[in-house]
């Protein structure tokens, strides 16, 4: 695997900006990428010299907001014949849109500040903002107010620590894989906890049918003979 040094020497140049950019586009239309990857790739490039934190910043801002503003555009546009479309059928089901809708009519800023740091939800809540006819300008604020929180935040982390990032990055991937593990062992003692029940039940049903043809069997042999001469 690629170190994230040498990703960041591949990048050097004027084509790290476009290329961070572009990545920060595709990730707010929908494209799983991590927001996050491309703005601590940024943070990295700028701490090693490849780029200048004072414009590197202001791009990451740029390819964020500029993915959200085109989804705001494309819902608000063409409505709910948006659903229509095959590609926006993967993002956003007619449940999902439902459900974002009533979210927005409750707290429209809350629901922007949320999605805004939700990977999986962000381009489904910023299309059905258009949709629902959000005020433009109150998702714009709102999106750029929770953007200029984040955006930097991670920057500055990449930024100062760009040294510890490889060590950090093989952690979580550790940390991921015994969070698997741990996942999988809870998930084999539930499945066996259930089928012992299960297995109890079954016994203990069987039990008292059998109990019960025994209870029958006594009961119409006395019967018969009581009835015989």
């Amino acid at each position: 695997m690629l170190t994230l040094y040498v990703a960041v020497e591949r990048l050097a140049g004027r084509q790290a900006y476009l290329g961070i950019r572009g990545l920060l586009l595709l990730g707010s239309l929908g494209v799983p990428i991590p927001e996050e990857a491309p703005i601590i790739s940024a943070g990295v490039l700028s701490q090693a010299g490849y780029a200048q934190w004072w414009l590197a910043l202001p791009v990451c801002l740029l390819g964020v907001l500029s993915g959200d503003v085109i989804l705001y555009w494309v819902g608000h546009h063409w409505g709910e014949h948006v659903l229509d479309w095959r590609i926006v059928r993967r993002l956003l089901s007619r449940e999902r849109e439902q459900w974002l809708k009533a979210a927005y009519r409750r707290h429209a800023i809350k629901t922007i500040v949320m999605a805004r740091h939700i990977m999986g939800l962000r381009a489904a809540a910023f299309l059905t903002a258009g949709i629902a006819r959000v005020s433009f300008w109150k998702f714009l604020v709102t999106d750029a107010g929770a953007a200029l929180v984040g955006v930097p935040f991670s920057f500055a982390l990449a930024y100062f620590f760009a040294d510890q990032v490889d060590a950090i990055v093989a952690d979580m991937h550790r940390a991921e894989r015994w969070l698997a593990l741990g996942g999988v062992l809870v998930l084999a003692v539930v499945l066996g906890v259930m089928a012992r029940r299960w297995t109890r039940r079954v016994e203990k049903g069987a039990g008292e049918s059998r109990d019960g043809e025994s209870h029958v069997g006594g009961s119409v042999r006395m019967n018969s003979a009581r009835t015989k001469p």
